[in-house]
């Protein structure tokens, strides 16, 4: 189904060039949403100094040449050279009634579709996930879900840190004491107690220090087999305990999806070898690096990328090269979202221009870093528990899932399992939809007491906005699926509404282009929020003829799909009843 802004957009470019020539056909139309009519047309004004005219009267041009007659009432010119268009009501009205029967709700597939690797969560292997990995998760598979609807090719790549003078230390540690162990069994049940007494032996035992390196040298040869076999229980351990914890969060990381450290652990040698041989990698005190211009600490001296230690060993910068390596030469990616805390800005910045300085990065293929902020604690600081520790991300599910069950208790039409599965839906839709609903490059302080609340730009919100529609349909004795309208626009609050509803494609367009899921979350909210002034203001059921009915219906009807498949694409769980 056609989105206004889109055939607008085209009918004003071919406007363009039927009045200035072929050559002004490439021009932008500028068509946007106006509080001064549905769209407005902003193409005049930077026509101006190019044409040697007066927008106003370049404005006038432009009206007497477009084509919009089945679609708007005559276009107006307002202001220095504004064109405003008002939608008929009748083409509205036909346009969600085409939305019933369009599994896509006016979503066009992406004309060029690319190759595009979005990298997120990334815990540490045998730790538990803290809440900074909250946001991580769940905006980046926002982004996968949106990117892979608008036509793309989405691979998920969940970059786990599995490798390293941690997991030297920690199989050096189950070593000492004891695969059946009650320590050892603290893997299965509280894998960050068994870090932290791993973690105190070897700051404080320099012989296990020293024999925790040396497992990394036996770990990364692949040739002691009683190492590799820990280090492979470790891992499945994780991934059990990563199954558990996404499908709970309902992400779509799957195990195929991890691509850890140590994948890349081979290719270390070439990035360090290449970029050497290229004349960019030089020694500095010892250690191999690449200073990428333009980068500069505080005293002015350049900023090193170190590629290989002074031991000789490599770090995390190497193996995000090889990354980088990988993903262009193996996959063949068009594009790569980084879904990574805004503290690793600068990190990031550096090795994207190595690669580029190395020619890794072709000038057509984008590399970027979609920033995340913190979660802050109502002392602007981070999230942390009462004792002062950090908030562990089973926790922080927990408590919102009985939050909710708190009040769903007190529907007393709400039978023991059927609350519990709501209260986990509401509970976790809550917490993700606070978080998606934050422009992600922002920091936003947790509150309960908001997010679970039933009103407002919450989670809760367009849940029981979705149900509430629903119930219309159960009263009505009918399946949503089968109301075909045709819809009819006939008061102003059906009219806000249809219109808003023919937005989505636009919306999960633009989603996809900028990685910024919160604009979806915007949209959805302000669809619900429209529902709920057409239906105070509009009876359905109860409405004063057939005709009005059945178009109500399917305006209910499209407003539900809407709802639905936007916070589908947002991984916000949808109860049938709340």
């Amino acid at each position: 189904m056609p989105d206004p802004q889109q055939v607008l957009t085209a009918r004003v470019r071919d406007a363009l060039a039927a009045a200035f020539g072929a050559d002004y056909a490439s021009a932008d139309p500028l068509v946007r949403p106006s509080a001064f009519a549905d769209f407005q047309s902003n193409a005049a004004l930077p026509l101006a100094r190019k044409l040697g005219r007066a927008p106003h009267d370049i404005a006038n041009e432009i009206v007497s040449h477009l084509d919009v007659e089945d679609i708007c009432v005559p276009p107006a010119v307002s202001g220095p050279g504004f064109v405003n268009f008002a939608l008929r009501d009748e083409w509205i009205a036909a346009a969600v009634t085409g939305l019933l029967d369009d599994p896509r709700l006016g979503t066009p597939l992406a004309g060029a579709p690319q190759v595009v690797v979005v990298e997120y969560s990334s815990p540490n292997i045998a730790k538990e996930m803290h809440v900074g990995h909250l946001r991580t998760t769940i905006v980046g598979d926002a982004i996968a879900r949106v990117t892979e609807f608008a036509g793309h090719h989405v691979m998920r790549d969940n970059h786990v840190g599995d490798w390293g003078t941690q997991f030297g230390m920690l199989i050096e540690y189950l070593f000492d004491v004891g695969e059946d162990s009650a320590e050892a069994q603290l893997l299965r049940t509280d894998p960050n107690t068994f870090y932290q007494g791993a973690r105190a032996r070897f700051d404080s035992d320099p012989d296990f220090a020293d024999r925790s390196r040396d497992r990394v040298v036996k770990l990364q040869s692949r040739n002691d087999p009683a190492t590799q076999l820990l280090w492979d229980e470790l891992m499945e351990l994780s991934r059990q305990y990563l199954r558990d914890t996404y499908a709970l969060l309902r992400v779509t990381l799957t195990d195929d999806d991890i691509r850890g450290e140590s994948f890349y652990n081979d290719m270390l040698g070439d990035v360090a070898g290449d970029l050497t041989d290229e004349g960019l990698a030089v020694l500095s005190d010892g250690a191999l690096c690449v200073f990428p211009p333009g980068f500069t600490g505080r005293d002015g001296s350049p900023l090193p990328v170190i590629i290989r230690k002074r031991d000789g060993g490599y770090n995390y910068s190497t193996t995000d090269l090889a990354t980088v390596r990988y993903r262009v030469d193996k996959i063949n990616c068009d594009r790569a979202i980084y879904v990574v805390g805004s503290e690793q800005a600068l990190h990031f910045r550096m090795i994207f221009a190595v690669a580029r300085l190395a020619g890794w990065i072709p000038g057509s293929t984008s590399f970027e870093h979609a920033q995340i902020g913190m979660v802050q604690g109502p002392d602007g600081g981070r999230l942390r528990t009462r004792e002062g520790g950090t908030v562990t991300l089973s926790s922080l599910l927990a408590e919102g899932i009985e939050r909710a069950r708190a009040i769903l208790n007190e529907i007393e039409t709400l039978e023991g399992e059927v609350r519990d599965a709501i209260a986990e839906d509401v509970g976790i839709g809550a917490i993700k939809y606070a978080d998606l609903s934050t422009a992600r490059d922002s920091a936003y302080i947790f509150d309960w007491d908001r997010m679970i609340s039933f009103r407002g730009n919450t989670g809760p919100y367009l849940q029981y906005a979705t149900t509430r529609i629903r119930s219309i349909f159960r009263k009505a004795g009918i399946d949503e699926a089968g109301a075909h309208g045709p819809v009819l626009v006939t008061a102003p609050a059906e009219r806000e509404l249809a219109l808003a509803l023919l937005g989505f494609g636009a919306v999960v367009t633009g989603v996809a282009e900028t990685a910024e899921p919160h604009r979806l979350c915007g949209y959805v909210f302000e669809v619900a929020s429209l529902f709920t002034a057409f239906y105070e203001q509009c009876p359905v059921l109860r409405a004063e003829d057939e005709a009005t009915r059945t178009s109500r219906l399917a305006l209910c009807a499209a407003t539900l799909r809407v709802l639905t498949a936007g916070l589908g694409l947002l991984g916000v769980p949808i109860p049938d009843r709340m």
